[in-house]
């Protein structure tokens, strides 16, 4: 990079990291370290949650997805956002969780179900999540040295010096350093002035890549050249697409349903001023995002045009052949090989793929059909030549978008995205390893203590914590070797919690019927299911494929996988290959959800004895601990909009707006306009091609830019006022004593409610009663 790029990139974030250990003086205790002393307002809660739920790998992850499938599929997602509205509207588990007042989600089960569990089910859940972001800083130090060119190994005083570590290490430091401040309150802090940041460096991308690029000339061809059936722009012509399809929509409909709760407690959802605050919060996410999604969206489709169309086929081929040199430099050990293996790709002529002449690309051929074929072909077809193969195919995919821009971007405007790429990084892994580590602290450690810890020594252990998590993210990133999508991968890891922990956490909080029995059943059959499914991907193409082989199997496990699948073609189909396991990450969860929520059911009901005391858990009526108030009022044909989506007497004026704002946008424009009137148009007459191109472009890009605009204003100056609350809050905070117990007086009161709830249900035992779980 030039030196004004550098420039660019290192100034803002040394203000990131000044404020993270400015920040330090903030946290005086436990609560303060975990929840920032529950003072934080919508909009620091919002915007934060939007650059640490985006992500470097999330970007990296969303290209190499739409790479593959295009964005026809996106129109089916308008089925998706009306849950995740009225889920907000309703504060729907977001809610109940915050009235439990548990600190994390162990202290939560254990309320809900009992100790052993809780021990249980922590476990679990911190190993599903650190191994799911533990590929973070395994892919944000790759992009580096893609994006920067840089070598893998260096030398310092005659020794090699791998560079892939020495990157994701000082990742990690910096992640490590804003979260060992302040706990939570640094990352709410950082996460929010990085967000706060990034707004303007959404929209500059956004317009580079618009006035680069002609719509009607160069990416509207590209994207419609695709084979019948798999269609980047017809929603009603995707029925040919693999891996990310219809029927992993669906499953991503369960998901949002049933695992709402199932990572709460080690984010920012106990980190409000109140549960009406953490409700807005999350109503305000439906438009925070702004030019971040459109941001997303045009990347991608920058990539796919410039790799795709014939106007760009040298720089094309210039992207390839360096792609395909670092990739084989990485992967392929044999100097031998890899010296053969650069001979082959050299010899690829450059691509003109002339639109409407040449045969459409597809997912089985397409323009990086040519270098995968030459590269499986060298290495050889035995399971060691497969094996290497998914590797250089997995890299390839994933590092597109670093190559890329690194031949798109100019000076100023490569800093600016690579200053965005490092704040993304920062945020996300100082969150996921926090969030890791309170886990492991809170749930697991802290269980098995006799003797309670002092706020300083408990401060210290979190920190150590963390420390240790980073320590394996590095370790886990060095030696794991990734074998599919970023986002298969991530699914088939969170799965090994996710498969079973949704039944746990709504039930626990909604019914009165769910009990220990039913919860054990659901994690067990869940994680058994993803983790059996995540073995099998890893051993596949070197040891159980041939082994299948050897054994004569292939053809008659061929058509049983076929025949099995058959009543879900095309969108689900089993069949035999030697390189990548027959069930996709996807379908592997869709079962375990599934089995898992049978499971919880039924192992309930089979045991049940009495009706669980949500009261008590939620702390209302008599058993109030704060003296807070729950506000309730009567339905009535005038209030019944309002309560539909959630508004209860607690909505100011503005709130109220906001909450009218995001149900009418949904409902009105998203679902009515630009889905249910398409839908019947096209049943009735169905759009030619060009129409859908039209259609994206108004939707998904101008009118998306205008809400953006307006969004990005918006949060921008909502949450520099909501951050100078929080700067004050925190000082009046750390200049009250009394203020500065409050939350840890209430942690108390929690710890005594666990503790009376076990004794009443020793009591019930004792009487013959049974227990309350």
């Amino acid at each position: 990079m030039h030196w004004i790029d550098w420039c660019i990139t290192i100034i803002p974030v040394g203000f990131v990291m000044w404020l993270a250990v400015y920040s330090r003086r903030y946290a005086r205790g436990v609560a303060d370290f975990l929840a920032a002393g529950r003072v934080a307002g919508r909009y620091v809660i919002s915007v934060g949650d939007l650059e640490g739920g985006l992500g470097l790998y999330t970007l990296v992850m969303l290209v190499e997805v739409n790479y593959q499938t295009g964005y026809a599929l996106s129109f089916w997602e308008y089925l998706v956002a009306p849950l995740s509205i009225v889920m907000a509207l309703t504060g729907y588990c977001t809610y109940r969780y915050r009235e439990t007042k548990a600190l994390s989600m162990g202290q939560f089960l254990e309320m809900r179900y009992n100790r052993p569990f809780r021990i249980f089910a922590s476990v679990l859940r911190a190993t599903a999540e650190t191994l799911a972001n533990g590929i973070g800083p395994a892919v944000a130090a790759s992009f580096f040295i893609y994006f920067l060119g840089l070598p893998f190994q260096f030398t310092i005083g005659g020794f090699e010096i791998p560079l892939y570590g020495a990157v994701m290490a000082f990742g990690l430091f910096l992640a490590v350093v804003v979260m060992w401040m302040g706990g939570r309150v640094s990352l709410l802090i950082t996460d929010c002035i990085q967000g706060l940041m990034s707004y303007p460096i959404f929209v500059i991308i956004v317009v580079y890549i618009l006035t680069t690029f002609s719509w009607n000339n160069e990416i509207a061809p590209t994207l419609l050249d695709r084979v019948p059936g798999q269609s980047f722009l017809n929603p009603f012509d995707i029925e040919q697409l693999r891996d990310f399809n219809l029927f992993a929509l669906g499953v991503t409909v369960m998901w949002r349903i049933l695992n709402r709760a199932s990572w709460f407690g080690a984010d920012s959802t106990g980190s409000g001023r109140t549960p009406h605050e953490q409700k807005m919060a999350g109503i305000l996410g439906s438009w925070r995002n702004g030019f971040a999604t459109i941001m997303c969206t045009m990347v991608a489709i920058a990539v796919i045009t410039v790799l795709s169309h014939e106007h760009f086929a040298s720089e094309a081929r210039v992207i390839r052949q360096e792609l395909s040199s670092k990739v084989i430099e990485e992967v392929v050990a044999d100097p031998a090989m890899a010296a053969k293996l650069r001979e082959n790709l050299a010899a690829i002529p450059e691509q003109h793929h002339r639109i409407g002449i040449d045969a459409p690309p597809s997912q089985q051929s397409n323009l990086d059909t040519v270098y995968f074929n030459v590269v499986s072909d060298t290495l050889g077809h035995d399971g060691e030549g497969n094996f290497l193969f998914q590797k250089f195919r997995t890299k390839f995919n994933q590092m597109m978008l670093a190559v890329s821009f690194r031949e798109l971007l100019p000076v100023g405007l490569m800093g600016l995205f690579c200053l965005l790429m490092v704040m993304l990084m920062i945020s996300t892994d100082a969150s996921r390893m926090f969030n890791s580590s309170m886990v492991i602290m809170q749930d697991i450690v802290m269980p098995f203590r006799k003797t309670p810890l002092t706020p300083e020594q408990h401060v210290l252990w979190l920190r150590m914590s963390s420390v240790s998590v980073a320590v394996f993210f590095f370790l886990f990133s060095i030696y794991f070797v990734q074998l599919d999508y970023i986002r298969m991968f991530t699914t088939i890891m969170a799965g090994v919690w996710l498969g079973g922990a949704g039944p746990v956490m709504v039930f626990g909080l909604y019914s009165r019927f769910g009990n220990t029995v039913g919860a054990f059943s659901a994690v067990i059959f869940g994680s058994g299911v993803s983790v059996g499914g995540m073995v099998m991907q890893r051993i596949w193409a070197q040891h159980a494929y041939p082994f299948i082989e050897r054994m004569g199997w292939a053809e008659t496990g061929d058509k049983i996988l076929r025949a099995v699948s058959a009543p879900m073609n095309p969108y689900v189909q089993w069949h035999l290959d030697p390189v990548k396991f027959p069930i996709n990450s996807w379908e592997l969860l869709g079962i375990a959800m599934v089995g898992g929520l049978i499971a919880y059911v039924g192992g309930s009901l089979l045991t049940y004895r009495k009706p669980y005391n949500l009261d008590r858990m939620l702390h209302r009526g008599k058993y109030s601990i704060d003296g807070e108030k729950h506000i309730k009022s009567a339905w009535t044909w005038r209030s019944f909009m309002g309560k539909l989506i959630g508004i209860t007497p607690e909505y100011t004026r503005g709130d109220r707006w906001i909450a009218w704002s995001v149900f009418l946008y949904t409902f009105g424009y998203q679902i009515g306009l630009c889905f249910v009137v398409v839908v019947i148009w096209n049943v009735i007459a169905p759009w030619p091609a060009e129409w859908w191109s039209l259609y994206f472009l108004i939707n998904s890009v101008i009118i998306a830019a205008v809400i953006g605009v307006i969004s990005t204003v918006w949060f921008m100056v909502g949450g520099f006022i909501d951050l100078r609350r929080l700067f004050r809050d925190l000082e009046a905070r750390r200049d009250n004593p009394l203020d500065d117990g409050r939350v840890e007086n209430q942690v108390s009161l929690m710890d005594k409610v666990v503790f009376e709830a076990k004794a009443l249900d020793d009591d019930d035992e004792k009487n013959g009663k049974g227990t309350r779980r």
